[in-house]
């Protein structure tokens, strides 16, 4: 006998059942169902559900922690959430096949829950558990009844096929939600991509054209002293001319090289280095000639943030 066969190696641990319990609960909302509205794939599937099982009731459910959510009902109308130990899904749900409970009153695990005991007075259930592709239950397709019933084998076959159906439509949901999530980060980036650039770009212009009396007239940006709002124009101030443009100071920065300018108040925004001094709120700007130009409180804090203090 070989030493292997003496010794063979140790196999893993199986996942205890909390441990296996979490791990179902996070495959479970990765497919972000939980607490959303009806939808007409799930609605006519449980239709189906009552139609083959020849039940006056037939849910999709699927189970939370300590909750069964209703994504899907026939006969019950309003029902969405109920205690998990209170029904019958809950003991279906391990249950690598159909459950069948032909007279919840016979049976001691049902006879005295809620819905069996009080209205609606259920009788009979039959649950096929909905297996997720990797293997984790995630609910089941159920009907029920207010009296003793019991499923065909093709009735029984035909509810495994549909609870497989009920799993191909939350896959399919699940790669529709995935996709939009990686089109809307897509979006983003390119959104992010195309500031950047536009950034870059504007940043590396030194010049920009204005127009003036029906002509466009080229003006260096290392020209400019300032710009100044007036109502629905700027004035752009130069060292020996000031011209009149219809525009918005918004639109203006993104025009102007932007490690050269910076605004300083709603109504201004100076060329770095034409800033002669700062006197309190007001700084002196040199335009061929000095002006001043107020600094607001909210603008304070970029502008010394800007210049090169000692």
């Amino acid at each position: 006998m070989t030493l292997r066969a003496m010794y063979p190696p140790p196999q893993p641990a199986a996942a205890t059942p909390a441990k296996a319990e979490e791990e179902r609960l996070e495959h479970l909302r990765a497919y972000q169902i939980l607490d959303t509205p009806t939808e007409e794939a799930f609605d006519g599937l449980a239709r189906l559900g009552a139609f083959i099982c020849n039940t006056p009731i037939s849910m999709v459910n699927l189970i939370d922690a300590e909750r069964v959510f209703t994504k899907a009902q026939v006969g019950v109308p309003g029902v969405q959430n109920l205690p998990r130990e209170d029904v019958f899904c809950h003991h279906a749900l391990f249950n690598r096949d159909i459950l069948e409970v032909e007279d919840a009153t016979l049976d001691p695990l049902f006879s005295h829950t809620p819905l069996v005991a009080n209205a609606p007075n259920i009788r009979y259930y039959v649950g096929a558990p909905l297996m997720s592709p990797e293997g984790y239950p995630l609910g089941t397709m159920c009907a029920l009844d207010t009296k003793p019933h019991r499923l065909n084998e093709a009735q029984r076959d035909a509810l495994r096929t549909l609870a497989r159906e009920v799993v191909s439509h939350l896959e399919l949901r699940r790669a529709r939600l995935q996709l939009e999530q990686e089109k809307a980060k897509l979006e983003g980036l390119l959104r992010m991509a195309n500031s950047a650039a536009d950034s870059l770009y504007s940043a590396g212009r030194s010049e920009i054209f204005v127009k003036q009396d029906h002509k466009l007239i080229r003006l260096d940006t290392a020209e400019i002293s300032y710009l100044e709002a007036l109502g629905d124009y700027v004035n752009i101030h130069t060292a020996g001319e000031r011209y009149t443009v219809y525009t918005t100071m918004k639109d203006m920065l993104t025009r102007l090289p932007a490690r050269d300018f910076v605004r300083v108040h709603r109504k201004y925004i100076v060329r770095i280095s034409s800033i002669v001094a700062i006197d309190g709120d007001s700084l002196i700007v040199d335009g061929g000639r000095a002006s001043s130009v107020p600094i607001g409180n909210s603008y304070k804090a970029d502008l010394m943030s800007r210049l090169n203090l000692v």
